[in-house]
């Protein structure tokens, strides 16, 4: 006599209930040919920063691997970067003389519009995302106008629509606030319709947090607050629902990319934010975030091409079309070698 199965299979139907996919054969190219996410250099985005004076890269301590970059050499990097197959970067600049107003940010010869001629005339087709705000150009490295301690809001989105101004001039694809004042999308997009820009970009820092993960930039980018924090303008850690509704401001202003920064931390958000905006979706895998699986690969504590592509696997699981990423060449390195 049969005896009868202590735990009787129920068959499943497959109208009703989804099936697992058969085991395949495992190679890389079935790996590969399957997988949901498949990163590309074709969506990074690689930061740079710019010294006011010429003369040779110089390295930044707390971004080990990473180098400041004259006016006269941006081009060259510009030009190996399109060969590596990176379509795009983010600038940053440094100011000759820091000021109370950082007026230097907006002027016709400041290191962001140097390079940005210099990047035109040696690769024409990378596209160039500027930064722009008031930190890194201000005596107390808040990033707007201020009255007193206080950040004057209206007068600091006049001063980033001049900043915008300036770098679409020169060439700027896309221009990127990161102040975080209100109305900073609208106001720029203003200035650049009626200088004639209507065709420039704004990439809008939408969803920043008032984050830990920062530390390293400021030293690169010399925007360490004299005083006080940013936490005034830019968003609480804890606040996803307000992330949600500044990404629908910015969106509602004229934004046509959404960047959401820092990204590991804000995997929820963008999560989230995927379905509701049709726009596409930047996450900006910051200094601190670099810095961090540097540190731990460089003592031997986790395998750095394997931690790297696994968050970038990740940021894009979560719906990021681009990520910003001080690994961008790593990463375009490792898909040419085909890791």
């Amino acid at each position: 006599m049969r005896r009868p199965d202590v735990h009787p299979r129920t068959p499943r139907s497959t109208a009703s209930s989804p099936r697992r996919m058969r085991r395949l054969r495992t190679t890389p190219s079935v790996r590969d040919l399957f997988a949901e996410i498949r990163g590309s250099p074709a969506r990074l985005v690689y930061p740079v920063f710019l010294r006011p004076a010429a003369g040779r890269p110089e390295p930044i301590p707390s971004l080990p691997g990473l180098l400041r970059y004259g006016t006269d050499t941006v081009g060259a990097l510009a030009k190996e970067l399109v060969r590596e197959g990176i379509p795009a970067v983010l600038l940053f600049g440094l100011p000759r003389r820091k000021e109370v107003d950082g007026h230097e940010a907006w002027a016709a010869d400041s290191s962001v519009v140097r390079a940005i001629r210099s990047i035109r005339r040696a690769a024409p087709d990378l596209v160039i995302w500027t930064d722009v705000c008031l930190c890194s150009y201000t005596q107390h490295g808040h990033c707007g106008i201020l009255r007193g301690k206080e950040i004057d809001n209206d007068a600091t989105v006049e001063r980033l629509g001049r900043i915008s101004v300036a770098h679409a001039r020169a060439g700027a694809d896309f221009v990127a606030p990161s102040a975080m004042m209100d109305h900073q999308v609208a106001g720029i997009r203003a200035a650049l319709d009626a200088a004639g820009f209507d065709a420039t970009g704004i990439a809008a820092y939408a969803a920043k947090f008032a984050s830990a993960f920062y530390g390293p930039f400021r030293e690169a980018a010399d925007s360490t607050p004299s005083f006080g924090d940013r936490r005034g303008y830019q968003l609480d850690p804890r606040n996803g629902r307000e992330a949600l509704q500044e990404l629908e401001l910015d969106a509602e202003e004229g934004a046509d990319v959404l960047i959401v920064k820092p990204a590991l931390p804000a995997l929820d958000v963008i999560a989230r934010a995927r379905p509701e905006f049709p726009h596409p979706i930047a996450a900006y895998q910051v200094s601190g975030e670099y810095a961090m699986i540097r540190a731990a690969a460089d003592r031997g504590w986790l395998e750095e091409r394997a931690a790297v592509t696994e968050t970038m696997h990740a940021i894009h699981r979560a719906g990021a079309d681009l990520m910003i990423t001080y690994f961008a060449r790593d990463l375009a390195r490792w898909s040419r070698e085909g890791r």
